[in-house]
């Protein structure tokens, strides 16, 4: 006797058994810690009006294109891909492909390029640090320096036949690096970022302090990259005691004093290991997606609020509910 094949659709109807992804369990959390009012705000007076031309996708549907992108590591073209995919990428976003088409690479692409020219990914951040103090998580009068390097594509194997001249080479330890560096400052009690400056690779942590700084901290801390800098740290912030990292190596000795101290200042540091490794490892961001300073500047302010969302997600939820 002949088996009758059943449909996919035939076959949904009937499923007993399922299991939320973790990627579905993530976007969930995200639905209820992101503050999508305040940050569509930001947006919509730059945001293209429905007029005699071709009506623009919704505010609401490319706003949350835009954070999956940084969430899951997308390009344009990849974005659009995973749309016609996943269902529970269309659902979050509210694309419904009954009624009208998933976003296409090129209009993600005009709308990074609207956030890009007015700097929205800079006011991002401090509407989610806003959104933070709001509910009891602000920011105290302690900062974390520190910077991490961005590998760029060092092959020439492209359309221009070069690498990208903004970025630059340089070493850590014995091993050399191509791109740019991320520089940042963390609230040393609630461990989320609230300056961000971005550099060549090549840039020394040091130039970029003054920038990381807002001017109230009464401590602040930095690994031994940032040692002897105690007069830049007291002209940005003039209430400022350096708890940098010393040196503890010399010639004849070993200053254990210096080191039983750089240990317990490490302590503190690691708050912000814990803000790079969500970069990294959780968002993928280890490799730059676009040429130039500018542009990766600003995917590193997008995702710095997000992370910042993502670190005081159980916070957020709990103050929601």
């Amino acid at each position: 006797m002949a088996m009758k094949q059943q449909t996919f659709a035939s076959q949904s109807i009937f499923e007993k058994y399922g299991r939320k992804s973790r990627r579905e369990l993530f976007l969930d959390e995200m639905e209820v810690v992101v503050p999508w009012p305040e940050l569509q705000a930001l947006v919509e007076p730059h945001y293209p009006k429905a007029g005699n031309g071709r009506r623009p996708v919704g505010l609401a549907i490319m706003l949350r294109t835009y954070f999956m992108q940084q969430w899951f590591n997308l390009s344009d073209p990849g974005v659009e891909e995973a749309f016609y995919e996943s269902f529970t990428l269309r659902r979050f976003a509210g694309v419904d492909l009954g009624v009208a088409p998933a976003p296409d690479e090129t209009t993600v692409l005009r709308f990074r390029h609207l956030l890009e020219k007015h700097d929205l990914g800079g006011a991002m951040l401090d509407a989610v640090n806003l959104h933070l103090a709001a509910r009891g998580i602000r920011i105290e009068t302690g900062t974390i320096v520190d910077a991490t390097i961005i590998h760029a594509p060092s092959s020439t194997k492209n359309e221009k036949k070069e690498r990208d001249p903004a970025m630059r080479q340089t070493r850590k330890g014995k091993q050399w690096y191509f791109g740019l560096k991320a520089h940042i400052g963390v609230d040393a009690k609630e461990g989320h970022v609230h300056s961000v400056a971005t550099s060549a690779a090549n840039v020394s942590d040091v130039h970029m302090l003054p920038d990381l700084l807002h001017g109230d901290e009464r401590k602040v801390w930095g690994d031994g990259g940032y040692q002897g800098q105690t007069k830049a740290i007291r002209q940005a912030a003039p209430k400022a005691q350096d708890m940098t990292c010393k040196r503890t190596r010399f010639k004849n000795y070993v200053d254990e004093a210096a080191k039983k101290k750089n240990t317990t200042k490490s302590k503190v540091r690691a708050k912000v290991e814990h803000v790079f490794r969500v970069l990294k490892r959780v968002f993928g961001f280890d490799k730059v997606r676009y040429r130039g300073i500018a542009k990766n500047h600003h995917r590193l302010c997008a995702n710095f609020a997000l992370i910042n969302l993502y670190l005081h997600r159980k916070h957020l939820a709990g103050t929601a509910a």
